[in-house]
């Protein structure tokens, strides 16, 4: 039996990266041919070195390989990177650059997701927030994703673009600079002592594999083609909540000491999504408990 992938070549940008290796690897399970796009050289067949803000560049390597759909996940992702410019030059700049050039294509994808982030809502909302939920970006790397949103409403009309908003996810192989991460590192290393900021914070936290699994249906849902999407649990834990997990599945006790460097001023004690409206369209999508999550990693 094909798999409803079958024959269709599907374009990852920053296919290297945490997400992208999830999501290459889920499309080519779902029998899509991958093709991707990393800033540095790779010898991996299909993956192209590609400098988004190189419009010459995206538009030939874009009209080469013809996508039936495209994942736009290259950005710059973290937070503290120290040139906020940056921020601006790749993910507003080069996603302008790739949406021009495959709205140029004789024939244009059949379906376009670009990922942008929770981060738009900001840091000042308490509660449950749905895609309607005011916008109030705090930092540079969130003015850029929402000004990439705004940005691609200007091409909605020429491509059918799908835009979701992920809050808080991890896994095996995410960057040590992330907080999750940390937390496992410092539990798997059975070190004795870990530096962290303000316990009493509840989040919405997800698994990447939850994730990929939304942004592989949406990619073959008509249905979602113009809309926005919280991908997220729709449940919050405490950071408190999760060393006492990690202490569960690890059987290692760690000492946390709260450094005042790293507690946010007029933090927001609790930040949730709302997924109703991903789970009304895509109904078999039921995230992974988190607990499941912190097992995966802490024994990976």
């Amino acid at each position: 039996m094909m798999e409803i992938g079958s024959g269709q070549r599907v374009l990852v940008t920053g296919i290297n990266g945490f997400t992208g290796r999830y999501m290459a690897a889920s499309l080519r399970d779902a029998g899509y041919e991958v093709f991707g796009t990393e800033t540095t050289f790779s010898n991996t067949k299909g993956v192209f070195q590609l400098d988004l803000t190189d419009s010459s560049a995206v538009s030939q390597l874009v009209g080469e390989i013809k996508p039936h759909k495209v994942v736009h996940l290259a950005a710059l992702s973290f937070v503290g990177h120290g040139d906020p410019a940056a921020f601006y030059a790749v993910n507003l700049v080069g996603t302008r650059n790739l949406l021009a050039a495959l709205a140029s294509l004789d024939a244009t994808p059949d379906s376009v997701l670009l990922a942008s982030s929770a981060n738009v809502y900001g840091n000042a909302q308490e509660g449950v927030l749905d895609e309607r939920a005011l916008v109030q970006p705090a930092n540079d790397y969130a003015v850029s994703k929402l000004s990439m949103e705004q940005m691609a409403a200007l091409w909605m009309k020429d491509l059918p673009l799908i835009i979701t908003r992920p809050f808080n996810y991890t896994g095996v192989g995410q960057d040590e600079k992330f907080l999750i991460p940390k937390i496992v590192r410092h539990f798997n290393d059975r070190a004795p002592i870990i530096e962290l900021g303000n316990l009493d914070v509840w989040r919405d936290f997800n698994d990447v594999r939850s994730l990929i699994f939304a942004y592989k249906e949406l990619l073959s849902t008509p249905e979602a083609i113009g809309m926005t999407f919280n991908v997220c649990s729709g449940k919050t834990l405490s950071l408190r909540e999760i060393l006492a997990q990690c202490e569960a599945i690890s059987g290692h006790k760690i000492k946390v000491e709260v450094n005042p460097a790293f507690v946010r001023a007029n933090e927001v004690k609790s930040l949730c999504g709302d997924p109703s409206r991903l789970k009304n369209l895509i109904p078999e999508w039921n995230p992974l408990p988190f607990k499941q999550t912190l097992s995966w990693m802490l024994r990976a």
